[in-house]
């Protein structure tokens, strides 16, 4: 416990030391890009007093070559100068293309006016006139690297919010496969148990047909037993016939199914062998039939068809039941996600597992139809 408390502290000291390192650089940026925008209205300022100097009869004389640098050293920002009525008297740094559109030049120019106070100079006594200016390529530049910052902020949040939950899912599963393998265990003592009291059974002459069905149960509670301690570990995979496996498991579930459930098996008359793990196998079949049954609430017409496609073999389970909206086709596998009042939504998910993870195949809805019916298919590679 205090090693788990230890490693969450670490984890929560990076992250909170990463977002103030990124709170910085964003501040960092802000005041970097309000002395640019100062030192910008500076150059204005000195354009605008030698544009007051080049029109000043007394000054014509002394320091004009001075006045021509100063006001052609601004070679990046807009400027433009404009009487007290703001008719456009001069301009600076704008597009030969909107200078040739009275139109754009106009609309250029009310953007302007908007980004930045005007500064006033005085031409003669009672006679003003304004410089107006923008923002240099650069200063625009700038002006979105905090946003960009911000978004590297939501990213990282993202990612750490994913690895959290990575995380945790992933102390599920080990919790989850230890307290199956713990299950399993614990299955062990009450079925040799019952075993013993199948061959008392035997001995005393009970019915054979009773004997038979209680071994089968027993048998059963056996193949669970197997299931639940391979989870969490690698399956062993042998060359079986899917198709005897297949037919082996929908037999033992069409037995303890309800009679208003009308069963149909059809496969490939030849064997068909795929490297399999029996156990999880059986797993596979018993719940998608199971889940086929729920969907038709215990009555209609349930179809369990193998199809040989030459490299592929394709189980397809057909169900009348209630069926599946289209935009749930991928949810149905997501752990968790059941419709059932009563349920932990696991089968599915459990079932994905093993056809995809452990048998390197693949597992859909085929085709769903709301209140017609659902065909899932799973697709396994031949040996």
């Amino acid at each position: 416990m205090q090693f788990s408390n230890n490693r969450n502290f670490t984890r929560g000291f990076i992250i909170l030391a990463s977002f103030l390192i990124v709170i910085l650089i964003v501040w960092n940026t802000y005041y970097l890009f309000q002395i640019f925008k100062n030192e910008e209205r500076n150059k204005v300022e000195l354009w605008a007093m030698g544009t007051k100097a080049i029109n000043d009869e007394s000054l014509k004389d002394a320091g004009l070559e001075l006045t021509l640098r100063v006001i052609r050293s601004n070679n990046t920002i807009p400027v433009f100068k404009t009487d007290k009525e703001n008719n456009i008297l001069d301009s600076n740094n704008i597009s030969p293309e909107i200078l040739k559109d009275s139109v754009k030049l106009q609309n250029y120019f009310e953007e302007i006016k908007k980004e930045n106070q005007p500064i006033k100079i005085m031409i003669t006594d009672g006679e003003y006139q304004y410089i107006y200016y923008g923002s240099s390529p650069l200063l625009d530049q700038l002006k979105y690297f905090p946003i960009a910052l911000i978004l590297i902020i939501v990213l990282f949040g993202a990612l750490v919010f994913n690895f959290y939950r990575a995380s945790k899912m992933a102390t599920q599963n080990k919790l989850w496969a230890g307290m199956a393998k713990e299950t399993a265990h614990q299955i062990g003592t009450p079925l040799s148990s019952l075993l013993g009291w199948v061959e008392i059974m035997k001995i005393d002459n009970v019915d054979e047909t009773t004997v038979a069905e209680v071994e089968k149960d027993v048998s059963r509670l056996q193949t669970i037993a197997n299931r639940f301690s391979k989870i969490g570990s690698e399956p062993v995979l042998e060359k079986l016939d899917i198709v005897a496996e297949t037919e082996h498991s929908f037999e033992y579930l069409r037995s303890r199914t309800s009679n208003q459930v009308e069963f149909l098996f059809k496969a490939p008359t030849h064997p068909v062998y795929v490297m399999l793990n029996r156990e999880l196998h059986s797993w596979t079949v018993e719940n998608l039939v199971k889940n086929a049954v729920d969907a038709m609430k215990g009555k209609g017409s349930l179809k369990v068809i193998l199809e040989d496609t030459g490299e592929l073999v394709k189980i397809q389970v057909t169900d009348t039941g209630k069926g599946i909206a289209k935009n749930q086709f991928k949810k149905v596998f997501e752990p968790g996600f059941t419709t059932k009042k009563r349920g932990w939504g696991l089968g599915l998910s459990l079932t994905k597992r093993i056809v995809e993870e452990y048998h390197k195949g693949k597992i859909k809805v085929k085709e769903s139809e709301i209140g017609v019916g659902t065909t899932m298919q799973a697709s396994y590679r031949k040996a």
